[in-house]
């Protein structure tokens, strides 16, 4: 009886054990990323799948960490509270570290630099940041665009979207003066809608990084650890470079 007892023990502690060295007590080892699949040329549709630099980046990270990806397409401002909840792991999204997001989240290092850019109908008087003092501007909702335009110039002078196209969509039906929107998926949707152009002058620079859950410093070790190796072996530049041409 003691024998089976023990056996019995033995049993629980080794399935306990083998949970134990998946992610979160998960023994499919797979490890999940949220983003908004609608940031071209970082992430977005093709066909049934999730594809671009944010999407490869984190398919090499969870390689190097041997983990098999999940990704979770998912609101932009839903991101930070799918990390704080533990339904997700990390968020890649062209995401900016900021002080306020900080307070919610960590970051890794940073592993793409990017910059805000104004877009605005081709006839538009509208020739730099200056000049959106008194105008309507677009962005979406919880994006740095979002953050930066709001600070400057108050709710009552933006527009938010759900998604960048939405706030373009917007701007070429004449509903508001500009969209600030990072600028890789801003080439995409000025080339995509004829009358639109993006201003030579940036609202603002900013790198991206990627978010993990506050306290988290064991997957963020690991998560820099990994970015530092596709970093020195070239692998995040080839990544970029297939989807960003140089201009």
């Amino acid at each position: 009886m003691k024998k089976k007892i023990l056996s019995a023990i033995m049993a629980v502690v080794l399935t306990a054990s083998f949970c134990a060295c998946g992610k979160s007590g998960n023994d499919d080892n797979t490890i999940t990323m949220a983003t908004n699949a609608e940031f071209p040329p970082y992430e977005y549709h093709d066909n049934n799948k999730i594809v671009g630099i944010d999407a490869e980046i984190a398919e090499a990270i969870a390689n190097k960490l041997g983990y098999k990806l999940e990704i979770e397409d998912i609101a932009f401002d839903s991101i930070i509270p799918e990390l704080s909840s533990k339904k997700a792991d990390f968020g890649m999204a062209g995401m900016t570290v900021t002080e306020d997001r900080k307070k919610s989240v960590d970051f890794s290092d940073s592993y793409a630099s990017a910059r805000q850019s104004i877009i605005v109908p081709e006839n538009s008087s509208i020739s730099g940041p200056d000049d959106l003092k008194d105008k309507i501007v677009g962005v979406q909702t919880g994006t740095t665009g979002d953050l930066y335009v709001t600070d400057d110039l108050g709710d009552d002078h933006v527009e938010r979207y759900n998604k960048g196209m939405e706030a373009v969509q917007a701007l070429v039906q004449g509903k508001i003066d500009a969209v600030v929107i990072d600028n890789e998926p801003a080439k995409v949707f000025v080339s995509e809608n004829k009358g639109l152009k993006i201003l030579d002058t940036a609202y603002a620079e900013e790198s991206y990084a990627i978010a993990v859950n506050k306290g988290n410093t064991e997957l963020l070790d690991k998560i820099n650890k990994a970015l530092a190796e596709l970093k020195e072996d070239g692998t995040i530049d080839k990544i970029i470079d297939k989807y960003i041409t140089a201009e």
